[in-house]
């Protein structure tokens, strides 16, 4: 698409009289301008004051629409047709996770409790004439809707025999306006594998804390919502969220994340020692098979508690449940015996959040990961590739009772 002479006249002036940041500014507000037309031109069969047969309409005037670029505010002039509409690409929504990061900062900004990265994204965006209350909310209200319907569905579709759960915190403000204390509120998240071995998105929660009360109402709105069929639960061993799990999914299996675990174990070593203790207790996990798993963890804690005497107690209260993965196949081993996988979920869930910083409240929260984990479940949904294969799902019905390796048992 060429530019036509009367925008190459405007972008020219532009350049002749106007400043550094004007000419930025009026060079992007005449190429957008130039696209909606050619769009224009397309939908009407025939450019302006042109006679072609393949007119379907005509023009009826303009309307303003202002615009927020990188460059500053621009006004495009956007026809009207006296039959049918037109709508330009240019001004398709942002995609849902922009939409909310743009919602999130624009509530923190209007409101007064914006940080200084907030302060500078607003600047960046070059929102000059800045946004409205009632922008804010419309754009909220949207995003609102569909977050709450992601949260809400139905999960009876199929069986769910691997549940992973997690927690990340956020800052938030507890009260409207500069005024209100900044707290760290812990965000939820748990996914699942499906019975055939695709991976799904399956809930989300805010809360002030992660005590049992509050996971024990999380994990009750996913089985009320249809959670069912689940074998294992893989997650770390927080104290409120492994109660909870204690009256929520009695004669599941519980997988303690290795990785947590590790972490754990190398507090009670010296520094000094730590890459060593590190390596040896990764051997436990190199072993072909449960019974050599078994094996060298008994030979692994001897050969520590030797050594570092807090070791061997920690090991054979945890044994159990950091070994609970070996009750299923082997082809899954690697994608259950941690949290790794929302491991990687939750950093997504911080690179999006640290352009806010300090959210306005916890709806601001939700919204915003909320659309970050709809536009991954999306993402794991449409894959080609499943996360573990149909073949190795299977599997699971022949496996070992879980009730052997460390079944959940009930906390009444």
């Amino acid at each position: 698409m060429a530019l036509s002479q009367s925008a190459l006249s405007e972008l020219l002036e532009a350049f002749r009289t106007g400043d550094g940041v004007d000419m930025i500014r009026e060079s992007v507000r005449t190429v957008l301008q130039e696209l909606v037309e050619f769009e224009a031109a397309g939908v009407i069969g025939a450019e302006r004051y042109e006679r072609t047969e393949d007119r379907v309409t005509d023009r009826n005037g303009t309307r303003p629409k202002l615009l927020a670029t990188k460059a500053g505010d621009v006004e495009l002039r956007i026809p009207k047709l006296r039959k049918g509409s037109f709508f330009s690409s240019i001004l398709e929504p942002r995609r849902r996770i922009d939409q909310a990061l743009y919602a999130v900062v624009m509530e923190a900004y209007v409101h007064g409790v914006s940080t200084r990265s907030v302060d500078d994204l607003v600047a960046a965006m070059g929102a000059d004439s800045g946004i409205s209350k009632s922008e804010v909310s419309r754009i909220c209200e949207g995003l609102d809707e569909s977050v709450g319907a992601f949260r809400t569905r139905g999960l009876d579709h199929t069986p769910f025999p691997y549940v992973y759960l997690d927690a990340t915190y956020l800052h938030v403000r507890n009260k409207p306006g500069k005024g209100g204390q900044v707290v760290s509120m812990a965000v939820v998240v748990a996914t699942g594998i499906a019975a055939d071995g695709t991976r799904e998105v399956l809930g989300l929660d805010v809360g002030d804390s992660e005590d049992e009360t509050f996971w024990r109402s999380f994990l009750l709105s996913l089985k009320q919502r249809g959670l069912a069929g689940v074998q294992l639960v893989i997650s770390d061993q927080h104290s409120g969220l492994v109660a909870a799990l204690q009256r929520s999914f009695q004669g599941s299996g519980h997988q303690r994340c290795r990785v947590h675990f590790a972490r754990n174990l190398l507090a009670h070593v010296p520094k000094s020692h730590a890459d060593m203790v590190a390596a040896v207790f990764r051997t436990i996990f190199a072993q072909p098979d449960p019974e050599a798993v078994n094996a060298a963890w008994d030979e692994v804690r001897d050969q520590l508690a030797g050594s570092f005497p807090k070791v061997g107690p920690l090991m054979d209260q945890a044994k159990a449940e950091v070994l609970a993965f070996t009750a299923f196949p082997k082809a899954h081993w690697r994608k259950i015996w941690s949290t790794n996988p929302l491991e990687r979920v939750n950093k997504e869930i911080k690179r999006r959040s640290r352009v806010v910083g300090i959210f306005p409240n916890a709806a601001a929260v939700i919204r915003l990961v909320g659309a970050v984990l709809i536009d991954m479940h999306d993402e794991w949904i449409a894959g080609e590739r499943r996360y573990l294969s149909e073949e190795s799902m299977a599997l699971l019905h022949t496996t070992m009772d879980t009730g052997e390796h460390a079944a959940i048992e009930s906390g009444e």
